[in-house]
């Protein structure tokens, strides 16, 4: 007899607390002995004690994770990756190394990309949470786990773009095909600057001033016009008249005060000689490396510069001509 008290104890404890019993209630039981003291105490302390510790470890992992997230990007703009690489980049051209532009845009990316990644984790935080809440609160997780399942696969379906453009948007983040300010061509007919990248789509200005908006699963492929640093192409015509050891003289004296007197020039303009001999000209070609996306106001600059000295050294700019050769007709002449 004394054997079966333990047994019916615990199947007290277990019709009043459950099979799996807290603290709060078991503690009420074992010293009350009263079923509906013990579920009380539970209702009353135990749930919103587990709630509560569930809601201050869920703030503190979100926390701690997005510190995390923050801090390891931010090491990244700060040049850790840079340091270690130090040996490598004393050996790398100073061409292919990046300008302040780039790192400050690299900075504006990386802070992006934690944004994002911050509030993904936030929401995962907090949709793990809520359920636990709710499986505390007695909630049978089984149907709406399944429910939340079913539906998830038919947005999965039914947004297969919209996720593609959004992983498509946030690999252009991270591999920084591009940024805001870039001149780039997306495909034939669609270029101009970059005004806005986000994880779905990316904006761009037309030089004519017409707006495209690209979703990022539409971009095959990107030509940047801007990153690190840009180039000038010249072709100067002259015409086949032209002692061109002068014309050179010329171009690349021109090119040098422009290079002295622009900070936008990075490095002495390269005059690389002649570049096609065309029906009406001779195309000398001259390239001036400069800061991004300044490409086009350095050419326009040294054209304008180059047409006034052509006029003082006597240099003629051609233009298209044709001569036309007028014979007699024999049979006309003789019977004349």
């Amino acid at each position: 007899m004394p054997a079966l008290v333990p047994i019916l104890a615990v199947s007290q404890l277990q019709q009043a607390c459950g099979d799996d019993p807290g603290w709060v209630c078991r503690t009420t039981f074992e010293q009350t002995g009263s079923d509906t003291a013990a579920v009380a105490a539970e209702w009353l302390l135990g749930k919103p004690l587990s709630i509560l510790a569930i809601v201050l470890v869920a703030v503190l992992v979100n926390r701690l994770a997005r510190r995390a997230i923050k801090n390891g990007l931010r090491g990244l703009s700060r040049g850790g990756v840079k340091e270690r690489l130090g040996a490598f980049r004393r050996r790398t051209p100073s061409a292919l190394l990046d300008t302040g532009e780039v790192s400050l845009r690299a900075t504006q990316r990386i802070e992006a990309l934690a944004t994002v990644l911050r509030s993904v984790i936030s929401v995962v935080v907090a949709l793990i949470a809520a359920l636990m809440v709710l499986g505390e609160l007695g909630v049978n997780l089984a149907p709406l786990l399944a429910g939340a399942g079913i539906l998830g696969i038919a947005i999965g379906f039914g947004s297969q773009a919209l996720v593609k453009d959004f992983l498509s948007g946030f690999f252009i983040l991270v591999e920084d095909q591009f940024g805001v300010g870039d001149i780039v061509e997306l495909e034939p007919g669609v270029s101009g600057t970059v005004e806005a990248v986000s994880l779905r789509t990316t904006r761009l200005r037309a030089v004519d001033g017409t707006v495209w908006h690209v979703p990022n699963g539409e971009i095959r492929r990107v030509g940047n016009m801007s990153q690190h640093w840009s180039r000038a192409l010249l072709d100067v015509d002259v015409a086949y008249g032209t002692d061109l050891s002068h014309a050179r003289t010329v171009i690349k004296r021109v090119a040098d005060e422009v290079w002295h007197e622009s900070a936008d020039v990075l490095e002495e303009p390269d005059l690389w000689g002649v570049e096609n001999l065309g029906p009406h000209a001779v195309t000398l070609r001259l390239v001036v490396k400069t800061t991004p996306s300044q490409q086009y106001q350095v050419s326009r600059q040294i054209r304008e510069r180059l047409k006034a000295e052509f006029d003082a050294e006597g240099i003629e700019i051609p233009f298209p001509q044709q001569t036309v050769w007028m014979r007699p007709d024999p049979a006309f002449v003789a019977s004349e």
